[in-house]
């Protein structure tokens, strides 16, 4: 029933009512709607056993649906054939309840429970469905492991958890979409079947029956569609988008995932920030009941990398990388000498009052991560004595002097641990952007339920691809800043871009850019992108051409809604907020996706397979 879990429990009634009129009434109530006015009422529910208990011939049961849990009691006054049903049931059982609401006894009332102070004192009960033993239990302690639960998604999704997971899912997306409609913007939906452009990751190709040998594409984002839109006049447009992106995946990456996407035009970056901090402000009050001051701090990406070796750094805590580069450049310890000879650079974090919780072993295990991770060559580190002095076993090779200056510019104090990393400088940002993260939470220095919103902004335009060519830092339709656009003809590297990321506990919630709106520039980033003109106007030609028709200065952002839930929902994983989420191989284990099609529906797509049929990934089996 649409918006059905939104419904007040006032109205529950007159819809179920509505639902089944004409035929039998299954239900007058859901198991967590009954409070202590419906005591005396006779009411009848379904749901699924979730407990039985047996006291001296007492039978307890608790029935669960998505609303709640209600205690059912069997006891001497039921009727005997209802008895014997129940004694027959089992876990995961569907059943029908009917009796009468009573008051629980005040020694028993369980004030965990929104039911707690009554139970249903049954008269009759039917079983609508058995169930086999459950490998997921929806109500056990112990999770069993993922891939289990991926393969029994149905029962995984049936766990207090997870339905709360999507209920908080479900509770954002509306909240996203009714705030962007107060402020004027439509929602437009934009095709699913598109053709394939290079936007970094490889498309999904979709075969054509009828145009043999081509291909459509299922949208890596709706990007060309929205600037489309706002070319023909939709100033202010907004949908909630699925996305396939075909890429090697982490954990908090899925093949498909959903975005809300946002388009504006006439606007500049602050214009996109602004309407985002508003919606921001508003989700965290609604749903953590956070107040959250505006406007969102920023700070550019430069800055970002600088303090904190990340594009989206996490500012619950401190633990700021400092740069020691000059300083090494003085000592005659080699690994820091000549690293900043060759124009590498030395930096270090201070955990601050960590000396004496991190042994040999400890670092060694540091500098592991660091190596294995990241790529780095090291990692040097140094305790800080009683004294303020520098001990380890590589203090013996700098002047005295310099171990003063260190101790000055870390601001080191007795009982510190200094961490150092020296490497070419996108390797200390990396390893130290790691490092920090690691430690802050083996440290505990933040507390796991605060939220910090954030944006970094002034991205590059381009950065280095493997072959020394350029390559978009965000898309190939990003804008410079205006003061940069010059460079693009003559230092492209250092030219900046009005991009903006939206920054939520160190996860990139959102990004997004002013787009171009001329059609020179356009060409002019194709080029240094080595997209040549003929290219260019065969896979881009329709927005080439539309950017000539009047396109208004425009821009918007694409926020995460997977992420987003992961980060209100404090989640570990992105698959925990998605209902059928894929492995990290893109399988579905419940269904057995991707699996093999018969020859006659490759024959009709004229489209051969060369490779050995894959192993079928089995459906779970019932």
């Amino acid at each position: 029933m649409p918006g059905f879990g939104r419904c007040a429990d006032s109205t529950f009634k007159g819809l179920l009512a509505a639902e089944f009129r004409g035929g039998l009434l299954k239900r007058t109530h859901t198991c967590g709607e009954l409070r202590t006015e419906q005591i005396g009422q006779t009411v009848t529910l379904c749901g699924w056993l979730d407990r039985q208990r047996d006291h001296k011939g007492v039978l307890f049961i608790d029935l669960r649906d998505r609303y709640g849990k209600t205690q059912v009691v069997f006891g001497p006054e039921t009727d005997e054939a209802a008895c014997e049903v129940a004694r027959t049931l089992r876990s995961e059982y569907v059943i029908q309840v009917t009796g009468q609401v009573a008051q629980r006894p005040e020694e028993t009332a369980n004030p965990k429970l929104a039911t707690g102070e009554i139970e249903l004192r049954a008269e009759q009960v039917t079983l609508l469905n058995a169930s086999l033993t459950p490998p997921v239990a929806p109500s056990g302690q112990e999770l069993p492991g993922e891939d289990l639960r991926l393969k029994y998604r149905f029962l995984d999704l049936r766990r207090a958890e997870m339905q709360e997971t999507l209920r908080l899912r479900d509770a954002l997306v509306k909240g996203m979409r009714d705030y962007f409609a107060e402020h004027d913007f439509l929602d437009v939906e934009t095709p699913m079947l598109g053709r394939s452009t290079p936007e970094g990751a490889r498309d999904y190709l979709v075969p054509s029956r009828v145009h043999h040998g081509s291909f459509y594409a299922l949208p890596q984002s709706p990007q060309l569609y929205k600037q489309i839109l706002m070319i023909a006049g939709y100033d202010r447009y907004v949908q909630v988008a699925r996305c396939f992106r075909d890429e090697d995946l982490r954990a908090d990456r899925q093949p498909e995932f959903t975005q809300l996407d946002m388009e504006m035009s006439f606007v500049d970056a602050d214009d996109v920030i602004g309407m985002i901090d508003g919606l921001v402000a508003r989700l965290a009050k609604e749903q953590l009941g956070i107040e959250v001051s505006l406007p969102l701090p920023r700070m550019t990406y430069d800055e970002a990398m600088q303090r904190f070796g990340h594009d989206a750094p996490d500012l619950r805590f401190g633990l700021e990388l400092v740069d020691c580069t000059e300083i090494a450049g003085q000592t005659e310890f080699r690994v820091f000498r000549q690293v900043a000879d060759s124009g590498g650079k030395v930096r270090g974090i201070n955990v601050s009052g960590a000396a004496s919780q991190f042994s040999r072993k400890d670092i060694d295990e540091l500098t592991d991560y660091v190596k294995q991770d990241f790529g780095a060559k090291g990692l040097a580190w140094f305790k800080v004595d009683e004294a303020g002095q520098l001990a380890s076993p590589i203090a013996k090779n700098f002047e005295p002097e310099v171990l003063a200056q260190i101790v000055d510019r870390m601001q080191a104090a007795p009982g510190d641990l200094l961490l150092f990393v020296a490497d070419r400088y996108e390797v200390t940002c990396r390893a130290l952007g790691g490092l920090r993260t690691r430690l802050a939470a083996q440290l505990e220095l933040y507390d796991p339920q605060a939220m910090h919103f954030s944006w970094v902004v002034e991205f590059p335009m381009f950065a280095q691809d493997e072959e020394g060519g350029l390559a978009a830092m965000h898309h190939p339709f990003t804008a410079p800043l205006a003061e940069d656009v010059e460079l693009l003809k003559t230092d492209p590297l250092a030219a900046r871009a009005q991009a903006y990321d939206l920054v939520i506990n160190g996860s990139e919630a959102g990004g997004g850019t002013i787009r171009i709106h001329d059609n020179q520039v356009q060409q002019q980033v194709f080029d240094l992108l080595g997209i040549d003109r003929e290219t260019a106007a065969e896979r881009f030609g329709f927005l080439l051409d539309a950017l000539q028709y009047g396109a208004p200065p425009h821009g918007g952002i694409a926020l995460g809604i997977d992420r987003f839930v992961m980060l209100f929902g404090r989640l570990e994983s992105i698959r925990d907020c998605i209902a059928f989420p894929k492995t990290q191989r893109a399988a579905d284990l419940m269904t057995g996706a991707p699996g093999l099609v018969d020859n006659k529906q490759l024959q009709e797509l004229n489209i051969k397979s060369l490779a050995m049929p894959p192993k079928a990934v089995p459906p779970a089996s019932l």
